[in-house]
């Protein structure tokens, strides 16, 4: 749990009871019971993820290379950068977002770095996703997982950024990937 700074111990809920109640392959959901700051109580319903890591691969001519993918939740494909969930409690984010890069374009390498990490939607998960920025790349062969159907497109950086402007480019992670790629290319001094 994150420190929490003098000013705000006024704003934190204590956890009274929990309850699991949904157990899957990814997503553990849980109503948990909790007493409020004015010692009211209240039920938060909350789902526990085990993190991922998201990576936006650039070559040196300044496309970058995104996946296109049916999302079902939102029932229609989407353009993304390559992410995918830890696989192990202690998973390095490292290695996650190269695992995902090599699986979703066929493509690896070993020059790698952070851009940030974000939690996705905190009213009601704990996932986070590190973000990565990849270059020197090195073309091998797609191996997603058999569930996995996925297209690669490389697309000016520019472009993308036009994408995520015009709202073409939804995903929150791509979006935020694609801001700060961009930020770090186009406004270096």
């Amino acid at each position: 749990m994150a420190m929490i700074d003098n000013e705000d111990k006024n704003l934190v809920e204590k956890k009274i009871s929990s309850e699991k109640i949904f157990d899957g392959v990814l997503l553990h959901v849980f109503k948990d019971e909790v007493e409020l700051p004015n010692g009211n109580t209240a039920t938060r319903e909350w789902i526990k993820h085990p993190g991922a890591a998201a990576v936006i691969p650039i070559l040196p001519d300044n496309e970058i290379i995104l996946v296109r993918q049916f999302r079902y939740p939102v029932g229609q494909v989407t353009l993304e950068v390559p992410a995918g969930k830890l696989d192990k409690p202690n998973e390095d984010p490292v290695e996650c977002a190269k695992r995902e890069l090599s699986e979703e374009t066929g493509y690896t390498t070993e020059n790698i770095w952070k851009l940030t990490t974000i939690a996705t939607t905190v009213g009601f998960t704990n996932e986070v996703i590190h973000l990565f920025a990849a270059s020197d790349l090195k073309l091998g062969e797609q191996h997603t997982d058999t569930d996995e159907f996925i297209n690669v497109v490389k697309v000016p950086l520019t472009a993308a950024l036009h994408m995520v402007e015009t709202g073409k480019i939804i995903d929150a992670k791509s979006i935020i990937s694609i801001l700060l790629l961009a930020q770090q290319i186009f406004h270096k001094k």
